[in-house]
């Protein structure tokens, strides 16, 4: 099953809801574009390529929502609501990107207002389903990145779930275990919302694959003693000079990897590419709500004193320097990325 997609009997969008694995598997409908904007802000869907897919079937649910009659007023209400979907997540390029597309498919309509509520599914499909096949030559590139007999550290979650299906930094672990390689996977928790722990290794087991969790303070030991020989992770943002917006705690894995001599793989599709900011620096970082720290129980007790406040940064930005190579499903980009990444991007857009 796809993580988000189109229910063609009930003109609904549905998706997985991520936030109750690894307890229980539920699928939820939704009928109108806010409330796809909310479960993105919510994260019933989460990553980069899955809020994309998202987005697109969000957009068409605004124009079909609407009892708009006439072309002009039906554009006029699905750009209305894609200004209110954009702002769901900040840092996730792909938002933007897929509500931008959905638009420009809308604006070049010239027939009537079921025309374009036709066009714009049609769109939103075909987002979903590029996302897969994208997904699929990633992971064929990134794979031959892996010997057999590694062990490899991974942040977050990059699987199908973080994605239309697949997966992008997963679906290429995934890949590489159907190859017969003997790997094992060692899941940082990604704390605070354990994306880790309740998601990828929920994929892992579901696959087959060995894996040990950890938390994310572990991985430089792990690093430092020689036991990896990979780290893989995704991005949801990477500037045109190869900086990566990431899952927080994705610099220090960086940074322990480098000191290491242990290479480390952004993979990502080059529509998480924003060739429109320079570098890292310029990549806007969603805060997201304290609870999400401060809520942590042990053994049934608050794990922080009463009245304690809370920073809840959710993305980090690894500078260039430490990353090994980017994954695209054009291949894979190595430094100097400045150069490099917007002439690879442009060449395959053109």
């Amino acid at each position: 099953m796809r993580t988000v997609f189109w229910d063609y009997d009930t003109n609904q969008t549905k998706m997985i809801e991520q936030r109750l694995l690894p307890e229980v598997f539920e699928v939820v409908a939704f009928d109108r574009c806010a409330d796809v904007g909310k479960a993105i802000t919510d994260m019933v869907i989460r990553g980069a390529p899955a809020i994309g897919g998202a987005a697109g079937f969000g957009m068409a649910l605004a124009a079909q929502e609407s009892d708009a009659r006439d072309l002009a007023s039906l554009q006029e209400y699905v750009h209305r609501a894609a200004e209110e979907l954009r702002l769901a997540r900040p840092t996730a390029v792909n938002l933007a990107w897929a509500i931008d597309r959905m638009l420009r498919v809308a604006d070049a309509v010239e027939g009537s207002a079921d025309d374009l509520r036709e066009a714009m599914l049609k769109e939103a499909q075909t987002i979903a389903d590029e996302d897969v096949e994208i997904n699929k030559r990633m992971a064929e590139h990134g794979a031959a990145l892996i010997e057999d007999g590694d062990t490899i550290i991974h942040h977050c979650n990059t699987g199908s779930l973080a994605t239309v299906d697949w997966g992008t930094a997963l679906g290429v672990i995934h890949t590489a275990h159907e190859q017969g390689k003997n790997i094992h996977v060692l899941v940082d928790e990604t704390r605070p919302r354990l994306q880790g722990s309740r998601l990828t290794a929920w994929e892992l087991k579901e696959y087959g694959i060995p894996f040990d969790i950890i938390s994310d303070n572990m991985a430089g030991h792990f690093l430092h003693t020689g036991q990896v020989q990979r780290v893989f992770f995704g991005a949801d943002r990477v500037s045109a000079n190869g900086d990566v917006a990431n899952k927080i705690g994705t610099y220090m894995l960086a940074l322990a990897a480098k000191d290491n001599d242990v290479p480390a793989y952004s993979v990502v599709p080059t529509s998480t590419i924003d060739l429109s900011l320079a570098h890292g620096g310029l990549i806007p970082i969603e805060e997201r709500t304290q609870d999400e720290v401060l809520g942590l129980d042990l053994l049934g007790r608050k794990a922080s004193p009463e009245g304690a406040t809370a920073r809840n940064i959710a993305f980090d930005v690894t500078p260039n320097r430490l990353i090994t190579g980017i994954v695209t499903e054009n291949g894979v980009v190595y430094p100097p990325f400045d150069i490099n990444l917007p002439k690879f991007v442009r060449k395959f857009e053109s």
